[in-house]
């Protein structure tokens, strides 16, 4: 009984090294495989690193070396199963909140009927905003559109008052001449005279109307904005009266080339000259009767006194007179005239409805 009791102090107490053996990892479990392998009647061998074990093909056979734990595991257990965790293995989940909807109270058909005349509402009175916001920049537009229309036509007014005075004055000259050759020889007639009343035959005076701002309205839409529809309508007419003088003008330049071919085989142009000097002291004239203060050297006394001298023609032939005589009358001089008058009154009737309606005035 002593010695048995020593011996277990022994190995309690036992050396350090034996201890740290025992803590070694691996340690019992190579201790249980050898158990196990013992109670199967198997041979095994343990591993001594102190000891050779490159022997020879001659020294026997190989010594049996015991394979990991897993291995001796599934000898002894064959039919263990391993569980491992899957893609369609169930993880741990907590209970879902479920929500109830809250019960909804039943409308009854007034009150369906109140909120469609709500909204029925709401979209009108947008409606009406949009519209009203529409006329008030529509309004702005029309009157920024009135004030330059405003001045397009005061300068037009100006221009058909000096186109028509020039044509008016020219178309009476002719007619004068035409009544000096039918009642006369060509020889009888002073040929200053005829040099005079002869230089406008060849009148030449172009109408180009300001129309930018007519354009821009035509183009764009915009003569809605002017809600007067006299004004929309006279615009048409006065624009339409503008393109047909301009079309008569196109066709008078061909004749106008002709007329001056057929002057130039009578009148020197040399005397042309002098004759459209008196002409533009002429103009001179009457711009300064109607300021009241006339120049001295601007008198009718140098215009007479040309109408009665005698300067040479180029030719005395009836027959070329005759042929210059009728390329003028093709000129219809006298429907400028007209045209021009008709022009005019459209275009002062319009600039008296832009100064009523828009208040526009002379700058």
């Amino acid at each position: 009984m002593e010695e048995e009791e020593k011996r277990s102090e022994s190995r309690r107490s036992g050396s350090p090294k034996d201890r740290i053996k025992s803590q070694e990892p691996g340690a019992k479990t190579k201790g249980v495989k050898a158990e196990r392998l013992k109670a199967k009647g198997k041979k095994t061998t343990q591993f001594n690193p102190g000891e050779n074990y490159s022997a020879s093909p001659m020294d026997g056979p190989k010594s049996e070396i015991i394979n990991s734990a897993p291995d001796s595991y599934r000898d002894e257990h064959p039919t263990s199963e391993i569980k491992l965790p899957t893609a369609n293995s169930q993880l741990p989940t907590e209970p879902m909140e479920v929500h109830h909807h809250p019960e909804v109270e039943k409308k009854g058909i007034k009150e369906y009927l109140l909120e469609g005349l709500m909204i029925f509402v709401a979209v009108m009175m947008g409606f009406f905003a949009e519209s009203l916001r529409e006329h008030i920049n529509e309004q702005h537009q029309a009157d920024d559109y009135a004030v330059n229309l405003y001045n397009d036509l005061k300068a037009d007014s100006a221009e058909l008052k000096e186109y028509r005075v020039y044509f008016k004055f020219a178309n009476a000259n002719v007619d004068t001449l035409m009544d000096l050759l039918s009642k006369n020889e060509v020889r009888q007639i002073p040929s200053g005279k005829l040099y005079y009343f002869g230089l406008f035959g060849g009148a030449y005076h172009v109408f180009t109307p300001h129309d930018a701002t007519l354009i821009t309205l035509k183009s764009s839409g915009a003569l809605r904005f002017f809600g007067d529809k006299t004004i929309s309508r006279k615009l048409a007419v006065y624009d339409e009266l503008c393109q047909n003088m301009k079309v008569a003008e196109e066709k008078d330049n061909g004749i106008y080339v002709e007329t001056r071919k057929a002057r130039a085989k009578i009148f020197d142009f040399r005397y042309n000259e002098i004759a459209n000097d008196l002409y533009h002291t002429v103009l001179k004239i009457r711009a300064y009767s109607d300021s009241g203060s006339t120049p001295k050297r601007y008198t009718w006394a140098s215009i007479d006194s040309f109408k009665k001298s005698n300067p040479p023609l180029l030719s005395h032939d009836e027959a070329l007179f005759n042929e210059y005589i009728e390329m003028v009358r093709s000129r219809f001089l006298n429907v400028k005239v007209a045209a021009s008058d008709t022009l005019s009154h459209h275009c002062k009737e319009l600039l008296g409805l832009l100064r009523k309606k828009y208040s526009v005035t002379d700058e």
